[in-house]
């Protein structure tokens, strides 16, 4: 059943960038296991799934990268930190690959997917290896939005963060040569009790201001 308009509301509202994460609360697995996947669910132009999402479950690999992320301590003191990455590139072999899935999933033969696949390969022919590495990470932009608004739904506090160094990371996270590259990283849990910015009111421009209706 869908939830009702004021608890949607509700819970955007509760969402903010958790800046303090209790450590010694873990969010429990089978609502971490919805959250992931959320994260498979998120939509994609044409539906290619640009992206992958490294899930950090390794201490000493988090504490490497909470020194790339200018010590922040979201990164090891939340419950779970998630990397999301982006496709460096967008090749035919991508797009065979969705083809062939799309095909296997739907039950749609191959032939009848023909017109899609080429459509795609045009789009894809149409730009630059790094037009497609930033057309990919726009993509993966809409995982993070998902993530964060699934996760307040269920009431995880989250905290996206750029402020990292995404070269640092690839090198700590082996993402060189993968075809991969770092785009965000999220971190999830539980805000703590003295995190002076949960009580914060949310700085947001009226509705007018950001909405219109043409």
């Amino acid at each position: 059943m869908p939830i009702s308009a004021p608890e949607l509301l509700d819970a955007l509202n509760f969402r903010y960038a958790t800046k303090a994460f209790d450590p010694e609360k873990k969010i429990p697995v089978e609502t971490w296991q919805a959250i992931e996947q959320s994260l498979a669910l998120t939509p994609s132009s044409f539906g290619l799934q640009p992206w992958k999402f490294l899930v950090i479950d390794s201490a000493e690999i988090r504490e490497k990268l909470k020194v790339a992320s200018w010590g922040q301590g979201q990164v090891t003191d939340s419950s779970h930190f998630v990397v999301l990455t982006t496709r460096t590139d967008l090749d035919q072999e991508d797009i065979d690959s969705w083809i062939a899935r799309l095909s296997d999933v739907q039950g749609t033969p191959m032939q009848a997917l023909a017109g899609l696949s080429g459509v795609i390969s045009s789009f894809s022919e149409g730009m630059s290896i790094p037009e497609k590495q930033s057309w990919n990470t726009r993509q993966v932009y809409i995982a993070l939005g998902q993530l964060m608004t699934a996760s307040a739904v269920l009431g995880i506090d989250t905290c996206p963060m750029e402020g990292i160094s995404p070269a640092d990371y690839d090198e700590i996270l082996g993402l060189k040569g993968s075809g991969y590259a770092t785009a965000v990283g999220c971190a999830l849990g539980y805000r703590t009790a003295d995190d002076k910015y949960a009580s914060a009111t949310k700085a947001r421009f009226p509705l007018e201001k950001v909405v219109a209706h043409v």
